[in-house]
């Protein structure tokens, strides 16, 4: 069978983030003994002891310890739904059936529904042996998984330990009010009130631009950069041609020069002398 999640956890939308640009804060890998970024072919799992030592467990290792459901879902017993705590429920999956098993899948369904009962099931999700439980709704079969028990934790409060008085009439008003606010469980009518909260305040903030682009300052930042180089070398080529520029009127200047001071010492060597 193939198991979707029945639930979500949309979350705020919120998330860690620098107030000076906006940029997002992100977790990393570091390492407490020397302070360096793991890459993920070094990592790895262990066993921390009291004294300080560690027990390295490699990958290999790990998946040796397999339990007997890991490729299929071990059935336990059926009890009433009402003997399990709700405490004990983690979160709930819908179970698909695979096209071959979905004659014995129905069949269950159907028998948990007439017995009134659910499965105690045990299965492995991600390595690792989970208690559950099975019930059916909407025709479809919902496993919930559960904590062990030793996952339970006794409740053991001080004034549990106290000998507190409840009046009759007190009793008699109280329950009287639980009865007038009685009703049926609708679930449509309940809604999150912060998550709604939250989101007029985004769209609050949205319309009156009080946002910020977290790229945008090392965008400018490298647009910037990119400018002052292509000006740098435009300076520099600038430069570079009124330097040529000069060193051609130069040249010009300097074989202008020489032509006419050819054609000086020609003419005075063709000009006739004066006598004496």
């Amino acid at each position: 069978m193939k198991a979707y999640s029945a639930t979500e956890e949309p979350g705020s939308g919120l998330h860690q983030l620098h107030l000076t640009d906006g940029g997002r804060l992100r977790f990393q890998r570091v390492c407490e003994v020397d302070g360096a970024e793991i890459p993920a072919e070094e990592l790895g799992r262990g066993f921390a002891l009291p004294g300080g030592d560690v027990v390295i467990l490699s990958e290999e290792e790990l998946a040796s310890l397999a339990p007997e459901s890991a490729h299929s879902i071990q059935v336990v017993g059926f009890v009433p739904p009402a003997q399990i705590d709700p405490v004990y429920f983690i979160k709930s999956y819908y179970l698909e059936p695979e096209v071959p098993a979905t004659k014995p899948y129905v069949l269950l369904a159907e028998a948990l529904l007439t017995a009134g009962r659910v499965a105690l099931v045990k299965v492995a999700i991600r390595q690792r042996e989970t208690l559950g439980a099975l019930r059916v709704r909407d025709q479809l079969i919902v496993l919930d998984t559960m904590h062990w028990p030793s996952e339970v934790r006794r409740a053991d409060f001080p004034f549990l330990h106290e000998d507190i008085e409840v009046r009759m009439p007190e009793l008699r008003a109280a329950a009287n009010l639980i009865e007038n606010l009685s009703g049926d469980f609708e679930p449509g009518a309940l809604t999150d009130g912060y998550a709604t909260a939250l989101e007029d305040l985004v769209e609050a903030k949205v319309e009156g631009r009080e946002v910020v682009r977290p790229t945008a300052a090392i965008q400018d930042e490298g647009v910037s950069e990119l400018l002052a180089a292509l000006q740098y070398s435009a300076q520099d080529r600038t430069d570079a041609d009124q330097g040529v520029a000069k060193a051609k009127a130069a040249a010009k200047k300097a074989s202008q020069a020489k032509g006419r001071a050819r054609k000086a010492s020609s003419k005075a060597r063709s000009a006739p002398r004066s006598a004496r």
